[in-house]
């Protein structure tokens, strides 16, 4: 009887998209479960690689020999049965390979990393000289020392050989202690028995006669070394062990413990509902539209700690980084250690503890953005997504998941709700709960008894402009900001664009400055006095002179947050402001430093991108001003009105929260765009009808499904070619009931010196379309040798 594993290994490819079979040896046959991650040799010569064991069985016979495993990397299972299942579930819904959705599962501290060394068989061989006595030598030693030309033939005479690695990254923390083995009753005499002068192992021993368990580092904080405290063990005093221990991120958190609030009708209701479904174990969907500021926070919270109270756990999604702080001071300071953090601004090291303490069944609630909806959690009593209309949630490369769906996915699995929560639902969400596939729960008032919806003005910048006003901010504006800093009451400023100025051009020849890489211009940066491309990365000096007519007329256009702060200062030089978008936020923890500075009033004015647009709570804003409404109205993508409409809706939300009433001022060159005006009145309701009729009108999403196919290459002619290719095909095999927009060049035709072209797909019913794209994607790994790609992004949230 032979014992024998399936293995999905680390091979990105269609032809390696499958469990390859692999003996288990001996030694591994009593350890090793479903869900481990193993080192297997793969291919041919000594090639080792990492891969996820899926199936374990005995056969009685092999039709030829099997590689056996080479060893296990992990002490219990990283993925359980269901998130092998549900990778399952996102290899044929995201057209993305099986290992390709598993890595995505787990920290990426936890992805293997793969190193190459060189080993001397033949130890009497002249190259002997070059390698040091272990007989190894690592593959960089090699390259730098210019011997690879001559090791290749050497390899191929079996003098030397090459050998895969594959590392494991995860560390876990340790933390060394000191056990006391002496008796404190024999310390006096243990130190009058010391030679004269050695004090520090008096001091040693006068600690020990008192603590029986310290770390390490309280001995070293007192001056007693390392090397003293090794002495002690070799005296018999002490013991060194290590234990493990988890990093905190938290740490430094003092979180106040805070008890439930009183709810009104339409918050008792929701949580009644919703925990009715927790109980009964119902797979259930639910809407929560609650306008901002009516309380949906508090209806979270509520009904996760009934549901704690019964032995389950829940997942709590929320869509940025910067929304993550306030949630989680709020839900530790109602759950406390209950609670794990899962995102992206914590370290790798902090990441992989957070997720192993979640595990280990240490924590029953897990708060995190997009990738938290992979939670190794067990009996799921409910999984929240907050702001669920965010495009955030679904992730732009392979696996092309939405966090939405995986939710829901997650939700039947444990036969429990899922709670999809907004002021500005998703015109699909929306359009679901209209036909009862969810069930619809409103939060028509502000949960503060006090707190009254801010009243919106529209400027119309034209006429601002007509008046020979020039500046970002429009005369209203600035008397409201005076009028609030007099207050000493706080303001937030929203602008959908980072950087100093959008573009750098020439006034004589009209010359601007693009990046080499990409179909865009660079953008200016004064913080680093740089021109930036926010597409590669690429960076280069300002110019002084126009590189095309050699003039010195290089104007600024545009307008980036960091040039709003330059005039800010300038306008209103008593105000302190605080800077939030990309740039200010890269640093760890950089996110949750700004806003506690402005929570703590160490600022009068937050001006931002629309990171700052969603979930924040301060009751000192009373003033909300949006420096450009049409940044995103303008783009060529059927979802801006909706996008425009939602910005506006989610910022102005942020002011009056509490008592103080607030006033929001939207400054814009369309005053009479729905979208603008329907925001003005707060009127989700109207522009749900509104914008329904226009898709409906067009013909998109949620009247249609879509599919987006996109090709790139380093040659614009063959990613063309490749399209119109692709885009024949399809229309022999698509019903005439679908339509086939393309194949057109993207929007940014080049990015990172490759060419792009895409398709997009509308359709209502195609059966076999799925299988079509399957076969698509099988074609297309050919190409990829010669360097094209296809990608396949069903219902993409960017047609641009």
């Amino acid at each position: 009887m032979t014992h024998i594993a399936e293995v999905i290994v680390d091979v990105p490819t269609m032809q390696t998209d499958q469990p390859f079979t692999y003996e288990i040896p001996t030694e591994l046959q009593a350890v090793i479960e479903t869900g481990m991650r193993v080192e297997v040799p793969f291919g041919q010569g000594d090639r080792h690689i990492q891969g996820f064991v899926v199936g374990l069985s005995d056969v009685s016979n092999v039709d030829q020999p099997l590689k056996p495993i080479t060893r296990l990397l992990d002490l219990s299972p990283v993925v359980n049965d269901e998130l092998l299942q549900l990778a399952d579930h996102m290899k044929q819904t995201t057209f993305a390979f099986k290992i390709t959705c598993l890595q995505t599962m787990l920290p990426s501290v936890m992805k293997a990393e793969y190193q190459k060394q060189i080993v001397l068989l033949d130890k009497t061989h002249q190259i002997r000289s070059y390698f040091p006595e272990s007989g190894t030598l690592s593959w960089q030693e090699a390259e730098e020392a210019g011997l690879l030309p001559q090791l290749k033939p050497l390899r191929a005479a079996a003098v030397v050989e090459v050998q895969y690695l594959v590392k494991n990254k995860n560390k876990a923390k340790m933390i060394r202690y000191v056990q006391r083995q002496i008796d404190p009753a024999t310390i006096p005499e243990a130190i009058d028995q010391l030679r004269k002068g050695s004090t520090r192992k008096a001091a040693l021993l006068q600690i020990l006669s008192k603590e029986a368990y310290l770390p390490v580092s309280f001995f070293t904080e007192n001056g007693i070394s390392t090397a003293v405290l090794n002495q002690g063990e070799a005296e018999g005093w002490l013991t060194l062990t290590e234990v493990e221990a988890y990093r905190d991120p938290f740490k430094d958190h003092d979180f106040q413990k805070t008890t439930p609030l009183a709810l009104n009708t339409d918050q008792v209701a929701a949580v009644t509902a919703i925990s009715t479904a927790v109980q009964n174990q119902q797979p259930q969907t639910f809407l929560l539209e609650g306008i901002t500021g009516s309380g949906k926070t508090e209806v979270y919270l509520q009904t996760i700690a009934q549901l704690l109270q019964q032995g389950k756990t829940a997942i709590m999604l929320v869509p940025e980084i910067a929304l993550t702080p306030q949630m989680v001071e709020r839900f530790k300071s109602r759950l406390g250690d209950a609670v794990a953090v899962l995102h992206s601004g914590l370290s790798q090291g902090e990441k992989y503890d957070e997720w192993r303490k979640i595990e280990r069944g240490e924590a029953q609630v897990v708060v995190g953005a997009r990738s938290a909806i992979f939670a190794p959690l067990k009996n799921i009593g409910l999984i929240i997504v907050d702001e669920e209309h965010e495009a955030t949630y679904k992730q732009e490369e392979a696996p092309r998941y939405h966090a939405r769906d995986l939710a829901i996915w997650r939700g039947a699995y444990h036969h429990c709700p899922v709670v999809l929560g907004s002021a500005t639902p998703s015109l699909e969400s929306r359009a679901r709960a209209q036909k009862n596939v969810y069930q619809l729960l409103r939060l028509n008032q502000r949960a503060k008894a006090n707190a009254q919806l801010p009243t919106i003005e529209v400027v119309d910048m034209r006429t601002e402009f007509a008046q020979k006003q020039y500046q970002t901010f429009s005369r209203l504006l600035q008397e409201k900001i005076v009028d609030r800093l007099a207050r000493q009451e706080q303001i937030v400023l929203l602008l959908n664009r980072r950087g100093y100025s959008s573009f750098v051009m020439c006034r004589d020849c009209g010359y601007v400055l693009p990046c080499p890489n990409c179909d865009i211009s660079l953008t200016l940066h004064m913080d680093t006095k740089t021109m930036r491309c926010h597409y590669c990365g690429h960076e280069e000096h300002i110019p002084h002179r126009c590189p095309n007519c050699q003039a010195d007329k290089i104007r600024y256009y545009g307008t980036g947050t960091q040039k709003v702060e330059e005039e800010l200062k300038e306008l209103f030089p008593e105000a302190r402001v605080l800077r939030m978008d990309v740039d200010t936020t890269r640093k760890k923890g950089a996110h949750e430093k700004i806003l506690t500075a402005f929570g703590e009033k160490k600022a009068d004015i937050l001006l931002g991108t629309q990171m700052i647009a969603k979930g924040l709570d301060f009751p000192d804003i009373t003033l909300v001003g949006v420096l450009n409404a049409d940044t995103a109205l303008n783009l060529p993508d059927f979802r801006s009105s909706e996008r425009t409409f939602q910005l506006l809706t989610q910022v102005s939300g942020r002011a009056g929260r509490a008592e103080k009433t607030g006033e929001v001022v939207i400054q814009t060159f369309n005053p009479e765009h729905y979208a603008i005006q329907l925001a003005q009145t707060q009127d989700y309701e109207d522009f749900y009808q509104k914008e329904m009729w226009v898709r409906h009108q067009s013909g998109y999403p949620p009247y249609f499904y879509t599919v987006k196919i996109t090709c790139s290459h380093p040659e614009e002619q063959v990613a063309a070619q490749k399209m119109f290719a692709i885009a024949r095909d399809l229309k022999q095999e698509l019903s005439p009931e679908s339509v086939l927009l393309g194949p057109a060049p993207s929007a940014i035709l080049r990015i990172k010196n490759r060419y792009y072209y895409q398709l997009i797909i509308k359709y209502k019913q195609e059966p076999q379309l799925p299988a079509m794209l399957t076969r698509l994607l099988d074609q297309s790994q050919i190409d990829q040798r010669k360097g094209l790609y296809v990608s396949i992004d069903q219902e993409p949230l960017n047609f641009i």
